[in-house]
């Protein structure tokens, strides 16, 4: 029969545009031909596997739109139309015509029209047809097809696998029961594309449904297949390392490169997130089963997953489990997890008990392996859990050696000291090898050495391996901060070195003079306290006439007079007045030390100290305090120097920086600035009286509301008024800003 080419185009455009009507006309028409092939825009569902690391693989489903050939039959598949899929099959279309976007059964199944599927296997649809329908709803994980395309009798076992295994990697369940009931062989293998971001993997793989589905970490699946029985024995081609059995080195490979293993090391590499999936294996599966050498915790600790490493351990992995070698090396995983410098599997392997200071076949240790690797974190951690400084290995290193080896002194030193100031006790079995107090003081660390002079069992005397003791070695190196919290600390002076040195003789031949002032006030104090000598005075004078800010403080804090008066009549604060040091005769003031002190010559620490000194502004500040805190008697004046003065007592609060002559609100002001005479309008306003300048001792403030208020001193003239301001000045600025602490 000849067609006629513009209706059967017609037709499938109809078809198409779902246009039932003009579909059944042209069916009518003889000239129609009903298997005709013509190209339209095909919109249709397309599913994408989206990646989630350690998540479960999402499927997208998205619409795309192509221009395609289609015949009236696929678009009417395509649409559902079950009325015109009736008609055309009536008219003698063809069920089994393949297109490039498969057969009808293959449409009907895309869109999920399950009434019309079933139509088109009732008139004749071919195997093909049926296994590519099945395979198009495996990647949909559209379960409603998959009873009677099974209940078909037309897919062969391959196709059922092949969809069962990829509906497993995408996680569709109900798709995967469906096939399961229907008896599909759950350990038969298909190749399927697989893929992870993490670790990366894009290959295509021969392997079984429990296999995808434990890649694309779908929980659901597993446990279901796992229910159903599907064997975990079973060996697959996924992973990315791989090892020499005798030597025990590591090489990265690749995914998919390494020899096959077991679905378990599948499974801790390819970590689920919450763990469900390892677990489920490890309730089935001996977790201490080795291959090449290793076991699981090996892997987990190669793979640096400290969840997969978490669950093991909790399941009881040996966490002292040796890598077997042809060449015993002993490499325990607390080794394994140094050299790769992962923390976190660090600080779970000793949380479960494993020993830090196991050793290797060279007697190495991990904290050496850590040191060797400049790995800070991991030596951090080791230190704090207890590791031993004072071993050595067997050519003779220790891990202070290994770090000068590996030009690594710094971080080295930084991480140790990082640990000492946490309070954590860094263990060394030879002190001669290693000490945390000297390697303290050789840095130079203050904070540190407080943090070990703090511990109770702590040998302030101990020596290295030449002989010194940390207070030695603190005077060789000039450390005098140092070397005072080791001499508080009781360390002895005394004690001498192989070469016969003490910690005095080295302090004296290495410091400059007013260093070693500073170190025999200290060592004074130190032979004070160890005697129990009730004069305690002397002490407390060297280091005040030594400037030495940090023993006064440390023995006021026990207790020293800081009035006393040494053997020539001095007290502290007169021997700091000398000095000329402020800084010094700051402490000893806000410590109690009193001004007015008077010794056997009549002097006292201001007229010691010498005239516009530091150390005289310093005790002028302290007496010009106490004279505005305390108040005095002096003449105020009226009506800007217009009236008569008046006898007031004039003082200042304390902390709010009030000056105040009275009660009332009137009489108390806040003091913008203060100066020493009268201004020049009081002048002019006393201008016809005897003493137009009020006076030697008049000084005037101005008001934060702009009042300008004059005093007159009763005694002291001048130099009583220049106290008055600037006591004024000093306590209206500490009112605003605070006292200094000293």
């Amino acid at each position: 029969m000849t067609y006629d080419e513009p209706i059967s185009h017609r037709l499938v455009e109809a078809a198409h545009a779902d246009d039932l009507q003009l579909a059944l006309e042209l069916i009518s028409q003889p000239p129609a031909d009903v298997d005709f092939r013509g190209t339209v825009c095909l919109k249709s569902r397309k599913a994408e596997v989206a990646l989630n690391g350690e998540l479960a693989s999402d499927v997208c489903v998205e619409f795309e739109e192509f221009r395609t050939d289609v015949t009236p039959l696929f678009a009417a598949a395509h649409n559902g139309n079950l009325t015109l899929v009736r008609e055309l099959l009536k008219a003698g279309a063809n069920v089994n015509q393949k297109l490039f976007r498969g057969y009808a059964t293959t449409a009907a199944v895309r869109e999920g029209h399950v009434h019309v599927l079933e139509l088109l296997l009732k008139n004749g649809a071919s195997q093909a047809s049926c296994e590519e329908a099945l395979l198009e709803a495996s990647c949909l994980g559209l379960a409603g097809p998959v009873e009677l395309l099974m209940g078909s009798d037309l897919i062969s076992p391959h196709v059922a696998v092949h969809a069962l295994v990829t509906a497993s990697g995408r996680g569709f369940v109900d798709f995967v029961a469906t096939l399961v009931e229907n008896g599909v062989n759950l350990n038969s293998n298909a190749r399927i594309l697989l893929q992870s971001s993490k670790p990366s993997l894009y290959t295509n793989v021969d392997c079984n449904a429990l296999v995808a589905a434990i890649v694309n970490r779908q929980v659901s699946i597993v446990q279901l297949l796992l229910k159903a029985g599907c064997r975990t024995d079973i060996k697959v081609k996924l992973g990315a390392w791989s090892w020499d059995v005798t030597t025990g080195e590591e090489f990265r490979v690749g995914a998919g490169l390494a020899e096959p293993y077991t679905v378990t090391w599948c499974a801790v590499e390819y970590f689920e997130s919450s763990g469900a999936i390892l677990r489920a294996l490890l309730h089935r599966i001996s977790l201490n089963v080795p291959h090449l050498g290793r076991t699981l915790i090996h892997h987990a600790i190669l793979c640096q997953n400290p969840r997969a490493l978490d669950v093991l351990l909790t399941f009881g992995a040996d966490v002292e489990s040796p890598i077997e070698t042809a060449q015993v090396s002993n490499i325990r995983p607390v080794h394994l997890a140094a050299r790769l410098g992962s923390s976190t599997i660090l600080r779970l392997l000793i949380n479960f008990g494993c020993n830090p200071n196991s050793k290797t076949r060279f007697e190495e240790t991990a904290l050496m392996i850590c040191t060797r690797q400049k790995k800070a974190e991991c030596l951090k951690i080791l230190a704090s859990a207890g590791s031993d400084f004072g071993l050595v290995n067997t050519l003779g290193e220790d891990v202070s050696s290994i770090a000068g080896s590996v030009k690594w002194t710094a971080g080295f030193q930084r991480a140790v000291l990082d640990v000492i100031r946490t309070g954590k006790i860094v263990r060394s079995s030879n002190l001669e090898v290693f000490s945390s107090l000297i390697f303290a003081v050789r840095a130079n660390d203050v904070e540190a050495l407080k943090q070990l002079v703090g511990q109770p069992d702590l040998d302030i005397d101990e020596k290295d391996g030449n002989g010194y003791t940390a207070v030695m070695v603190a005077a060789m190196n000039g450390h005098v901060e140092a070397f005072k919290v080791l001499i508080n600390a009781g360390a002895d002076l005394d004690v001498a070195s192989k070469n016969g040195e003490t910690g005095l003789t080295l302090a004296k031949k290495r410091l400059d003079e007013d260093e070693f002032t500073k170190i025999s006030s200290a060592y004074a104090y130190v032979k004070i306290r160890s005697n129990g000598n009730s004069n305690k005075s002397p002490a407390l004078h060297r280091a005040a006439r030594a400037g030495d800010l940090f023993l006064v403080r440390e023995l006021i804090g026990k207790g020293y007079d800081v009035n006393s008066f040494d053997r020539d009549g001095y007290t502290p604060l007169m021997l700091a007045a000398i000095s000329d040091d402020r800084e010094m005769c700051e402490l000893l003031i806000s410590s109690g030390a009193r001004l007015d002190v008077r010794n056997s010559r009549n002097e006292t620490a201001l007229s010691l100290a010498g005239r516009k000194g530091k150390a005289e502004e310093a005790l002028l500040d302290e007496v010009a305090r106490e004279l505005v805190l305390r108040g005095a008697r002096v003449r105020k004046h009226t009506r800007e120097g217009k009236g008569r003065p008046h006898g007031k007592v004039l003082r200042m609060v304390g902390g709010s920086g009030v000056l105040a002559w009275g009660r009332s609100g009137k009489r108390k002001v806040v003091c913008r600035w203060a100066e020493v005479g009268p201004s020049s309008g009081f002048r002019w306003n006393r201008r016809m009286k005897r003493d137009a300048s009020g006076g030697p001792g008049v000084f005037r403030v101005v008001t934060t509301e702009g009042r300008e208020i004059h005093f007159a001193c009763e005694e002291g003239g001048a130099r009583m008024a220049e106290l008055w301001v600037r006591g004024i000045r000093l306590v209206t600025r500490e009112a605003i800003f605070g006292r200094k602490e000293m």
